[in-house]
């Protein structure tokens, strides 16, 4: 079987709006399920790409000190 796990999160969120966007990221954390995170993966791997430099460095600063906590 082969799923493209990048493919099926896109589908499912793509007709989204901002609000269904926020209210999915935050069911998925909140539900601290394993198999939800891939679907993280790709949201995030979204937002990188469409980041620019500056936002891109900001979020890793968050990231790390996210990971000292």
């Amino acid at each position: 079987m082969n799923l493209n796990i990048r493919q099926t999160v896109v589908q499912n969120v793509k007709d989204n709006n901002t609000e269904q966007l926020q209210d999915t990221i935050v069911d998925s954390i909140q539900r601290e399920e394993e198999q939800l995170l891939p679907g993280l993966g790709v949201l995030f791997e979204i937002i990188w790409k469409e980041s620019a430099e500056q936002d891109q460095q900001q979020m890793l600063q968050k990231l790390e000190n996210g990971l000292k906590h």
